[in-house]
């Protein structure tokens, strides 16, 4: 999986970022990119939602895959299913909630023909292919996440997780699993620390369209889905 960030969408939010200090020392530290627009792939810098110190909605720049010293790359999914139970992913789950704002994201699955008439075996034989997919009807598609502080060169840095469930709607057609989409309402009720996320992903949007896409400019970091 990879995000795409269409900066016309984004430029207010994305500028904010660049000149806030704290997101300049991290760019540093990290050696990564602030553009935070085009493809964005795992261990990238990215524009996320989360509550401040107040308890507000707001945004700040985090990197994508939490580290684990038994793994060699950052675990950038993790499932919902599973989220609240194992330990690397329950405290975020209870306390710290975020929401990955994104034009649509990239995934890789079986191609769809009309009046297919192939067996399950010849399906899934086939090649995969990069599909563009997004909420029905909107430019954003929130994506909901979960996050923590790691210490990265002597600071204390935010990474990000993305939560994945099993696919619905016509996503089913080309991969078995999908983020955790939030519509734009609920999007507050998710990141508030003392809110129920059981809750909110019972209303995870299933109205998602997708197209084929482009081929990638650059190629993907390998990443780990727990």
């Amino acid at each position: 999986m990879s995000l795409r960030i269409e900066p016309r969408e984004m430029a207010e939010v994305l500028i904010k970022i660049r000149k806030m200090s704290f997101a300049q020392e991290m760019s540093l530290k990290l050696g990564k990119s602030l553009l935070m627009s085009g493809d964005l792939y795992p261990a990238d810098i990215a524009p996320v939602l989360a509550p401040n110190k107040y308890g507000n909605m707001a945004i700040f720049p985090m990197a994508w895959g939490f580290t684990h010293q038994a793994m060699s790359k950052p675990l950038v999914n993790c499932r919902v299913e599973t989220a609240d139970s194992k330990p690397l992913w329950r405290d975020s789950w209870y306390r710290r909630r975020c929401v990955i704002p994104a034009s649509w994201y990239y995934e890789w699955g079986y191609p769809i023909y009309e009046d297919d008439s192939r067996s399950i075996v010849e399906h899934r034989n086939t090649k995969k292919i990069k599909f563009a997919i997004q909420t029905e009807g909107s430019e954003i598609t929130y994506i909901a996440g979960l996050y923590r502080y790691e210490e990265h060169s002597g600071m204390q840095v935010p990474m990000f997780s993305i939560l994945t469930r099993e696919a619905a709607g016509t996503v089913r057609d080309i991969h078995g699993r999908m983020p955790l989409i939030l519509d734009k309402e609920n999007i507050l009720d998710w990141i508030r620390p003392d809110g129920d996320p059981s809750t909110i992903v019972e209303k995870a949007l299933t109205n998602i369209v997708f197209e084929k896409a482009v081929e990638y400019h650059r190629s993907p970091n390998e990443f780990i889905t727990m």
